[in-house]
């Protein structure tokens, strides 16, 4: 039986399934569907991409990420092939989709609009592994990302002291403001206390590995540790 929620509230925990085959991925996000309120099939991971079976092998609403080379991921093919996987995920009734927010214009252009006539919700994500940006160049992150028509926004980035943590985390503060769902979070050990306080100051979501500790992202905690935070630390009202 699914946990409650969290899922009755905002703080959404997305765990992150990663593998080499389909098959792989299946298994591996059927072990955590229980702990999970979202979870992420990496395609870009996969050698023979498909949507088809994870949608009819899985209950938990799922979002669909095909993250390039050129923003951390695997997928070196074709753009409007890796696109094309994003807009087969829409049609067939996925929840989320994962978007970067520097993708080609034409092709964003044709998730978002895809999206809006399917109601699946975009998440515009925008990563960095290896820095993070001043407060201003964060800010002009956060901007374009409201201005897109995607339904929520993702901010990641490396951070190398705490500094950078604040930064990104202040985030939080300003998409509330304009209300744009937003989980802006940061990597590296610096950065893991981010994942949970990301959700604490009204993230849209955080991410997680399954208890395997197969992780996808540098400083990921598992979906157990981040439930086991979660319960000691009621949400505040």
């Amino acid at each position: 039986m699914k946990k409650k929620s969290e899922r009755g509230s905002g703080r959404k925990i997305c765990v992150s399934i990663a593998g080499d085959t389909v098959e792989e991925a299946i298994r591996a996000a059927g072990v955590v569907e229980s702990l999970a309120d979202v979870i992420e099939i990496r395609l870009d991971g996969l050698a023979h991409p498909d949507v088809a079976p994870f949608m009819a092998a899985l209950k938990t609403p799922l979002l669909f990420t095909n993250r390039p080379e050129w923003e951390g991921g695997f997928w070196s093919g074709d753009e409007e092939d890796r696109i094309n996987l994003l807009l087969e995920a829409i049609h067939a009734g996925a929840q989320y989709v994962d978007l970067e927010l520097m993708s080609d214009i034409s092709l964003k252009k044709k998730v978002l609009d895809a999206a809006a006539k399917k109601k699946t919700q975009v998440v515009l994500s925008w990563h960095s592994f290896k820095t993070t940006p001043s407060s201003q160049g964060l800010q002009d992150i956060l901007q374009q990302q409201f201005r897109s028509g995607a339904q929520a926004g993702k901010i990641v980035t490396m951070a190398h002291n705490f500094s950078d943590v604040l930064r990104v985390l202040e985030l939080q503060v300003q998409a509330k403001e304009i209300g744009f769902p937003l989980a802006a979070f940061c990597m590296g050990r610096a950065g893991m206390i981010s994942r949970l306080a990301t959700l604490e100051m009204g993230g849209f979501m955080t991410y997680a590995a399954p208890d395997s500790g197969s992780e996808t992202a540098p400083g990921q905690l598992t979906v157990s540790a981040i439930r086991s935070m979660l319960k000691n630390f009621p949400e505040t009202k």
